[in-house]
């Protein structure tokens, strides 16, 4: 799959695109007055310990107080009682491992890992991993030898990162101890610095991207900044000198998230609902903790039966489900409607499918098999609010709701209003003023206010009412 990097910088925010034989599979925006915090590490203070729930709350300097559960604690002896691990007024070193959403603060934990491109460092682990995307036996043992090896002198874990592979030994040694470096660093800002403070800030998403996704797969990385250029430029030289000509200064005379219709999708994530090809789509309801996707077939039949036709429709959702999730971000418990299918070996088809598109997710997903009602249920790491939550705010009118009261409702109310004013004697005429949507819905009932209460009315639009409330005047 050829793989392209598209990178804007613009006044406030800066924008990364990944596209996959030109389709866009992953979006990351950071902005200057929302600052990610995400893997990064601060000295805290533990404000208050609930042993109920196993957890406490660390004062990061945050403003919203970091939730610190009592797996994330690390400790010369592990205990069952939080209270025996740490104390109210102690000093921690913490790492942000989710970001606050909405309410809810930061989680952080103090078992610290430090990410570099083909391994994380995890200083208070003795564990060694490698990547299960590493298929192939042979290289997945050559890594865990040379890992072996190199760690004999470094303390701490490692996690060999899909991107290792095929790396050579020196590559490998080098970044273990650049990681190990960092570290010791790390811990001599923390014995200087500040209680509440920053102690280790995470890379910015373009270096993030490209430690992340730059590999022999992406053919090119375009950015339109020339100081962006330079300073990915010369990261590129130190970490992967042989890709360096990938790197290009984009000077077209369109944006370039313009030339390359990433615009235009953005766009169209704003929308709950998703067209596919086949001209099916599908709805997509997305809530705090929950998201519910439900797959319709739309116009589209297929010649032979209406099985191949839910089929057909519902290997096409499967990609195309797993595509949104990456793009919106959209985490927690997922609950996917496929259109009800009779034979069990196409609803497997269908599984396997989610199964196979999810696996160019870098988030954990974990699926279940389709349920008696014919639903898949999964769940999707997020680390970082959903694109919908960065990009819009709650609706003042319908609240978040989705939904406004109707036409015939707010007239109603407004009946109901007038009614309990007890107007039968009034003799002047009585203005009502409401949202311009719903300006000629009452005019035409005009004539069914004077029969009700047998008074005089005007009916009057207004730009700063909102569709559901109004203003009653007697004159």
């Amino acid at each position: 799959m050829k793989k392209e990097i598209v990178v804007n910088r613009g006044l406030e925010e800066i924008r990364v695109a990944v596209l996959e034989d030109g389709k866009l599979f992953d979006l990351f925006i950071e902005r200057r007055e929302s600052e990610k915090i995400l893997n990064n590490i601060y000295k805290g203070t533990v404000q208050n310990i609930v042993p109920a729930l196993g957890s406490a709350f660390v004062d990061i300097g945050f403003g919203k107080s970091a939730y610190l559960g009592v797996d994330d604690i690390v400790a010369q002896r592990k205990e069952k009682n939080i209270e025996n691990m740490i104390k109210v007024g102690q000093e921690v070193m913490v790492q942000v491992y989710k970001e606050p959403i909405n309410t809810k603060g930061p989680k952080v934990t103090m078992d610290i890992s430090l990410p570099g491109r083909l391994l994380v460092y995890m200083p208070f682990s003795n564990n060694i991993g490698i990547s299960k995307n590493i298929e192939d036996k042979q290289e997945y043992d050559r890594l865990k030898n040379i890992v072996y090896k190199i760690k004999k002198d470094i303390p701490g874990g490692i996690i060999v990162r899909t991107e290792a592979e095929e790396s050579s030994e020196q590559e490998i040694e080098n970044e273990i101890k650049y990681l190990e470096r960092l570290w010791v660093s790390i811990v001599a800002r923390f014995k200087n610095v500040k209680p509440m403070s920053l102690v280790h800030k995470d890379l910015g998403v373009v270096f993030q991207t490209v430690r992340d996704y730059f590999s022999e797969d992406v053919i090119m990385m375009h950015i339109d900044s020339k100081k962006e250029f330079r300073d990915v430029s010369d990261f590129v030289k130190i970490v992967l000198p042989e890709f360096i000509d990938r790197i290009v200064l984009y000077d077209g005379k369109q944006p370039v998230f313009k030339a390359y219709g990433i615009d235009e999708e953005i766009k169209g994530l704003r929308s709950n609902k998703v067209r596919l090809v086949s001209g099916g789509y599908l709805i997509i309801q997305e809530a705090e903790s929950l998201c519910a996707i439900d797959v319709n077939s739309g116009k589209f039949t297929a010649k032979s039966s209406q099985e191949d036709t839910a089929l057909v429709t519902n290997l096409e959702a499967a990609v195309e489900i797993a595509r949104q999730l990456r793009l919106r971000n959209i985490g927690g418990i997922i609950v996917i409607d496929f259109i009800d299918m009779r034979k069990s070996a196409n609803r497997h088809k269908v599984l396997e499918k989610l199964r196979d598109a999810a696996k160019g997710d870098k988030a954990k997903i974990k699926i279940w098999p389709i349920t008696g009602l014919g639903l898949i249920e999964m769940t999707r790491q997020r680390k970082r609010e959903s694109l919908f939550s960065l990009l819009g705010d709650v609706c003042p009118t319908c609240r978040g709701l989705g939904l406004v009261l109707s036409k015939e409702s707010v007239f109603i109310n407004v009946c109901n209003e007038i009614a309990q004013l007890h107007v039968d004697s009034y003799h002047g005429k009585i203005k009502i003023k409401i949202n311009r949507d719903i300006v000629e819905y009452f005019r035409e009932r005009i004539l069914r206010l004077k029969e009700i209460f047998n008074a005089d009315f005007e009916i009057k639009a207004s730009l700063e009412i909102p569709r559901e409330e109004y203003e009653i005047i007697f004159e």
